[in-house]
């Protein structure tokens, strides 16, 4: 990395979470390595990445959470400008699946002046790219009904909440059509490019984001069978191993549905649609990452759901 080069970096002061003032002050500590750009809006980081990939620029670094390196990524796919991350945000699940360090930023910035570039697939749902994993029906019903105000004052928590909410509504009923022609029937969809959900959750034990495969995971209950049949899936080792589960691979699929069904990507809600098609876009985008990718195990993505949600509940009944 040229040490002299200001990297432009998108900043989303919205996904700052509980780290607040410390990551700006890291920004201004850096201040001579970084040319801050702060998004205001939907969309704008996405515009500002693919203007400095057209300008040529070799790395794009996006600083907030998995919504805004989703922005920055579809900016920059289908162009050779590396994604540096800085995960500041309240999961940072792709983060995590690179084996990008999560604090103190300093680590993540020396990954990206290190330089090592990783290859990966990128997927699409309906023309939208997605570089981690999507959702159809329940979790995208979630991400819906949790808002941002809820997920700055709660973090996590607030995910947790919206869940409980919608465990009562009637689920739509889909048809998986994969690309070999086998069909499957379910309430709910999950695609995984990489192995990792919400947070450390090892939801797709055979993923490979290098492998142009997607992996499925089709939902036959639903409502509180979901939470429960997929902690229980990771005790025993894999979602898949479950009756209540069908475990696919394929290198693109349609889920047909009943009705008009929220459709998620990367953690952010796209919005509501009848069909959902997924399908693998050309090229493969390329990360500023470690060598090898080090996730987190079960225990730890427990930790993650109970432990840290009662902190910030406390946090947040303090101020």
């Amino acid at each position: 990395m040229d040490a002299t080069h200001r990297l432009p970096l998108v900043f989303n002061p919205a996904a700052r979470s509980r780290r607040g003032n410390r990551v700006m002050r890291f920004l201004m500590r850096h201040a001579d390595r970084f040319a801050v750009y702060a998004t205001t809006k939907p969309g704008e980081a996405r515009a500002l990445a693919g203007r400095f990939a057209a300008e040529g620029e070799p790395v794009v670094i996006a600083a907030g959470g998995d919504g805004t390196v989703n922005e920055v990524v579809c900016g920059l796919a289908g162009t050779s400008t590396a994604l540096g991350v800085l995960p500041v945000g309240t999961m940072n699940v792709f983060a995590r699946e690179m084996g990008i360090p999560l604090d103190p930023l300093e680590r993540s910035l020396a990954v990206i002046e290190r330089g090592h570039i990783r290859e990966i697939d990128l997927f699409e749902v309906n023309g939208h790219p997605f570089v981690q994993m999507a959702g159809v029906g329940f979790d995208a019903r979630v991400i819906e009904e949790t808002s941002w105000e809820s997920k700055m004052k709660l973090g996590s928590l607030a995910y947790l909440l919206a869940t409980v909410k919608v465990m009562g509504e009637t689920p739509p009923q889909m048809i998986v059509e994969l690309a070999d022609g086998r069909l499957a029937e379910g309430v709910a969809v999950l695609a995984g490019n990489g192995s990792l959900y919400g947070g450390q959750f090892r939801f797709f034990r055979n993923a490979d984001n290098t492998d142009s495969m997607l992996d499925i995971l089709v939902y036959k209950e639903s409502g509180y069978r979901v939470i429960l049949d997929s902690l229980r899936g990771l005790a025993l080792g894999g979602i898949d191993l479950l009756d209540s589960v069908e475990y696919h691979r394929a290198s693109r699929f349609t889920v047909r549905c009943d009705r008009d069904v929220p459709v998620e990507v990367d953690g952010e809600w796209l919005g509501r649609f009848p069909q959902a098609e997924f399908r693998q876009r050309p090229g493969r985008l390329r990360v500023l990452a470690p060598e090898e990718a080090a996730a987190g195990g079960f225990a730890e993505a427990l930790k993650s759901l109970f432990v840290k949600p009662t902190l910030e509940l406390r946090e947040a009944a303090a101020r």
